[in-house]
């Protein structure tokens, strides 16, 4: 939504953060308690122009449960202080708010431009839509006027939340029916720009999916391989999930699409190489890896003796309770990867399963030597008057059945 100099329009962004501008400035001002009040007043009015907005919902939203002797009396004055503001903004003098049988409306004597009623109005003319390229111009036009959660800084307002709620439900629903249509034309190049603008947008909401699978349409296969590994780890650090079920999918379908240029054994092998610089210890890997390694140690099982065993380390608070959320369980985490690392063998395999929790794939090895293993990491982890601890299951690869809960010992206060 651009905002022009002199075209006498009110625009308003509700989407990301909240602004007014009139001719190229912005309506703002005043104390920081009436400015909040009027804030509060223009979200209501803007938003609500068409049915207006109720006395008694004006008055519950502005003033909540604070005990105010005459509330008819303190919500007058918001929308006289209003006008005044309005009027000192340089918009033009006129009614700015009416009222109508007990209800409040913006004035129709000044338009308004707002991003979250453009986007309402494009995605019905999109469902609407007979031509399949009308729509995908409409899907992604209500695309692009989503920049950011509905009214982000008032998320604890129940009616703005509800709003938040249903923007991001009309923005997700935009977002596969014009990938669905650009899917069908075969044309990745958008379809990559709104997987892109989807995810910086909505983060975290898995639309990297969209990005990658049209990497791999236009035979982007390095791209999309790079895209995956750092999709990862952001939603690892930021979360601690593990990739979606359709970002597994596609990454094995990147695996057996991928194609290389003619090389002879010696040159492909070198690649295939870690090289001198890998880091010592245990060998660090993201799941879909972790997960190949582990079914194809499962199938050499077959042929061979060895004993093969999967080890779950989770942090845990004082009272042996897995750490699940806060800003400590990431030092913790990664000060448990650390004395992984450096507790197990080179060809032992380690995966960041979720947030404060590692996967060990230990091969060639014994239950006793598991719980060796245990004591080496606890001597590495545990520090000083540490109360927080590490809890460890192991499983056998054989035999999964025969399982153990073998709790370590917590630091003590």
């Amino acid at each position: 939504m651009g905002t022009k100099e002199g075209d006498n329009i009110l625009h308003v962004q509700m989407f990301g953060n909240f602004a007014m501008t009139w001719n190229g400035k912005p309506v703002t001002g005043g104390s920081k308690s009436r400015e909040t009040q009027f804030v509060y007043l223009m979200q209501l009015l803007l938003h609500s122009r068409e049915k207006g907005i109720s006395r008694d919902r004006l008055e519950h939203i502005l003033f909540e449960d604070r005990d105010i002797a005459d509330i008819h009396h303190a919500a007058r004055s918001v929308i006289y202080n209003a006008k005044k503001k309005l009027k000192a903004a340089g918009l033009p003098e006129v009614n700015y708010i009416r009222q109508n049988q007990g209800v409040y409306y913006w004035t129709e004597e000044i338009p308004v431009e707002e991003d979250a009623a453009r986007m309402d109005k494009l995605w019905q003319g999109a469902q609407e839509a007979a031509d399949p390229r009308q729509a995908l111009e409409l899907y992604m036009e209500a695309c692009r006027c989503y920049t950011g959660e509905f009214l982000g800084a008032q998320a604890g307002i129940i009616w703005a939340a509800q709003e938040a709620r249903r923007y991001r439900s009309m923005f997700c629903a935009c977002v596969e029916r014009a990938a669905q249509l650009l899917r069908e034309t075969q044309d990745y190049q958008q379809m990559e720009r709104l997987g892109i603008y989807a995810s910086k947008v909505s983060p975290l909401a898995d639309w990297e999916t969209i990005t990658m699978e049209a990497l791999m349409a236009m035979g982007r296969y390095e791209d999309a391989r790079k895209l995956y590994d750092n999709t990862v780890d952001l939603y690892f650090q930021e979360q601690g999930l593990r990739p979606s079920g359709r970002l597994m999918e596609l990454l094995d379908k990147l695996g057996s699409q991928m194609g290389h240029h003619y090389e002879v054994l010696d040159e492909i092998q070198g690649k295939l190489t870690e090289g001198s610089g890998s880091p010592s210890g245990g060998y660090l890997c993201p799941y879909p890896v972790f997960q190949g390694i582990y079914r194809m140690v499962a199938r050499m099982m077959e042929r061979g003796g060895q004993s093969v065993y999967l080890m779950l380390c989770t942090v845990v608070d004082s009272k042996g309770i897995p750490m699940r959320e806060g800003p400590l369980l990431g030092e913790l985490s990664q000060r448990l990867e650390e004395a992984i690392r450096l507790s197990v063998r080179r060809g032992d395999a380690i995966n960041r399963y979720g947030a404060g929790q590692y996967l060990l794939l230990l091969v060639n090895t014994t239950r006793e030597n598991c719980r060796i293993l245990q004591k080496r990491i606890n001597c590495r982890f545990l520090t000083g008057r540490q109360r927080t601890g590490v809890q460890y299951y192991v499983n056998s690869v054989i035999c999964e059945a025969d399982s153990v809960n073998a709790t370590a010992e917590k630091g003590k206060g």
